[in-house]
């Protein structure tokens, strides 16, 4: 029977609250079994959706790309549905904002089902037998002491690797191997895959070639190229791979991907190694959907370049009578070296090129990517742009100010930054500025020590060090107090901080975007807003149109968001009349796309037909910010020369104030002497005079 897996605080130094170091587990279910366990840590979220760079990736496409996520707040595990076009479900019944996690509580995202506890002992029945493999892989050390204190490592073989290598002897001078030995076909071999990798003009195209030569010349049948997530400064993250490119042999399904626990020993060791009869251990081979481990021998070798390690050629076979030799662990490694020089070669060109200007098809391709990572609807010229700026700014380091009216969508820009710049695999934190008191906003951004004001019960991680190696969305700067200003600006500056009540430095990691929908300059000229933070702010803006200046994507965003509200409600809807069209094309929208949005669920719920009329539609009769004032309309405007609008001016503001020349020239902004040479120029006389 499987003991429980807890942290106790005895494990801790004195005077260390081991609520700080606070544990969770999500336990990913496929019917009655298991799949996947997802550890949780207090300071960092973990989304679920169905874009690649979630935590939990749900392979389905009723889940949102960002469909939720779980994090640790004021000593509560919280899980937060992201406004998902099909909800989240706990324990059967839907969630609307957040929502605090009971232990054994169930969630229901897609076909995904997932169970939360605390103490892993308690997710599966007395009768589980623990799989060693596969909690080692997980959880690592934290397994340490059950594994020990129980009797189930005596029931399980484990397997064990068999060759390691550091270097391969195929690379070396051609006069020490023999032309006619299998070491010269090798050779031979790579040599032929050098020409062809040297010619690849992508990362993917470098894993198609070297996927085909390994099939070519070792007993392989299925392979994948992953890179590793790094950090700015080129430093492994974790063993979260991306997979370039895999392949399988005909007859095999599909390919499994590499073990966490084989990939960090060869991140780690920087050996390439060979593992032979793997049995059933889940450390070093992965599971197929019936729980089944199909691969007999499996390859794993470090891609290097620039003494760093950057990825991991993974291979294996499936066939017992044909398993993978030390001879084609020597290929692997001499082909992951081919490939590490490959993804050097690509890499400078690609700095040149960025130092010359992106091509147009580089362009064309991380827009794309853009599009793919984020909801980002619309293609008019001025959100073009915008989407242009998003590929130029997201792979720097730079602070991004994000400038638009309320509504425009300023978090989903800063969002996209995000995750298309080299942190994408780090947090994402939110916080909104104009939300909060001065005190209570300190608090939340630099956090707070135990008994630093009333109610401070405990200690409290701010949002700078929940985002370390990641970003930070400032919404609303304008409203930030000048005091927290000033410490602001000495974390913008690199200087490490403190949580408020403490006097322990702090460093973190973390790039900052800002956003706000005020005039900053008008702030800064009344001293709202502190000079240097605002251009220590404003490195790289980007500005976000209103709605009605982009009214291309209207027709799309309605559409859009009709998709959505249709499917969650299922309404039989089948679009908008040509009417309803016009309508919303012609409308100002000074709530900009947030009012749209509601304006479609609204129309959606009430809509008594097959189609959307005008007459389902809630038309605000707010002005826009550019249009507070009211505007001529065409029929009452005359049009005038600059002297003739001059002239009126300066007689309706003589009148007003009764003539009083030294009032109107101050109002005008003007010298006495220069009115009197307007009223002269002009003819302009008092009437009755």
């Amino acid at each position: 029977m499987a003991k429980k897996l807890s942290i106790l605080a005895s494990a801790f130094p004195d005077g260390v609250d081991c609520r700080d170091y606070m544990l969770a587990y999500l336990v990913i279910r496929e019917g009655s079994k298991w799949v996947d366990v997802i550890r949780l840590e207090a300071g960092r979220t973990a989304t679920i959706g169905r874009a690649s760079t979630n935590k939990v990736t749900i392979t389905d496409d009723r889940a949102s790309r960002f469909h939720a996520e779980v994090f640790f707040s004021e000593e509560e595990w919280v899980l937060r549905d992201l406004e998902s076009r099909n909800g989240t479900l706990v324990n059967g019944q839907p969630i609307s904002g957040d929502y605090q996690l009971v232990v054994n509580d169930t969630i229901r995202i897609a076909n995904c089902q997932l169970s939360f506890v605390e103490e892993l002992s308690s997710a599966f029945p007395d009768s589980f037998e623990a799989d060693t493999g596969v909690l080692r892989e997980h959880l690592g050390s934290d397994t340490n002491d059950f594994l020990e204190d129980s009797n189930v490592l005596d029931s399980i073989s484990v397997a064990t690797i068999t060759h390691r290598q550091g270097q391969t002897d195929l690379l070396k001078r051609k006069d020490v191997v023999k032309p006619d030995s299998q070491m010269g076909q090798s050779v031979a071999n790579l040599c032929s895959l050098a020409f062809d990798i040297a010619g690849c003009g992508d990362e993917q195209e470098i894993a198609k070639a070297s996927l085909k030569g390994i099939f070519n010349s070792t007993n392989a049948h299925a392979a994948a190229v992953l890179l590793a997530p790094y950090d700015i400064e080129g430093k492994v993250t974790g063993v979260d791979l991306r997979v370039i490119e895999s392949s399988v042999l005909k007859g095999v399904s599909k390919y499994h991907r590499v073990t966490s626990f084989l990939a960090s020993t060869v991140l780690t060791e920087g050996e390439a190694v060979l593992a032979a009869d793997i049995g059933d251990d889940s450390k070093i081979a992965s599971r197929d959907s019936q729980g089944e481990i199909a691969s007999t021998s499996i390859i794993c070798a470090p891609i290097r370049y620039d003494n760093r390690i950057v990825g991991l050629l993974h291979a294996y076979s499936t066939d017992g009578e044909n398993s993978l030799t030390p001879a084609d662990l020597e290929f692997a490694l001499a082909l992951s070296d081919i490939i590490g020089l490959a993804l050097r070669s690509l890499s400078r060109t690609r700095e040149l090129a960025e130092d010359l200007s992106l091509s147009r098809s580089e362009i064309q391709q991380l827009r794309s990517q853009l599009e793919a990572e984020s909801e980002i609807i619309g293609s008019s010229p001025a959100l073009e742009r915008v989407k242009q700026d998003i590929v130029q700014a997201a792979p720097s380091r730079a602070t991004v100010l994000i400038r638009g009216e309320s509504g425009v969508g300023k978090e989903l820009i800063a969002r996209a930054v995000h995750y298309s710049s080299p942190r994408s695999n780090g947090p994402f934190v939110c916080m909104n500025c104009a939300a909060l008191s001065e005190s209570l906003l300190e608090s939340e951004l630099f956090g707070h020590e135990k008994g630093a004001f009333t109610g401070a019960t405990d200690r409290k991680v701010g949002k700078f060090e929940a985002a370390d190696h990641g970003t930070i969305m400032l919404d609303e700067i304008g409203e930030m107090s000048p005091s927290v200003q000033a410490k602001f600006l000495r974390v913008l500056e690199g200087h490490p901080f403190e949580r408020v009540g403490g006097n322990q430095p702090i460093e973190v990691d973390v790039r900052v975007i800002a956003a706000t929908n005020r005039d900053l300059e008008v702030a800064v000229a009344e001293g709202r807003f502190r000079r240097d933070l605002y251009f220590r702010l404003n490195v790289v803006e980007i500005l976000v149109p209103p709605l009605r200046k982009r009214s291309e994507d209207i027709e799309l965003l309605a559409y859009f968001f009709l998709d959505r509200f249709r499917e969650e409600t299922g309404r039989k809807i089948t679009g908008f009349s040509e009417a309803a069209i016009l309508q919303l094309q012609q409308y100002r929208w000074p709530g900009n796309v947030r009012e749209l949005k509601n304006m479609v669920e609204r129309a959606v719920v009430l809509c008594r037909s097959t189609q959307i009329e005008v007459v389902d539609l809630s038309m605000s009769n707010l002005a826009t910010p550019d249009t507070s004032e009211m505007q001529p309309s065409h029929d009452t405007f005359k049009p005038m020369s600059l002297e003739d609008m001059e002239r009126l001016h300066i007689s309706k503001t003589l009148a007003y104030h009764d003539w009083n020349k030294s009032r109107t020239a101050s109002v005008l902004g003007i010298e006495r002497s220069t009115l009197d040479r307007k009223l002269k120029r002009y003819d302009i006389q008092r009437p009755g005079s």
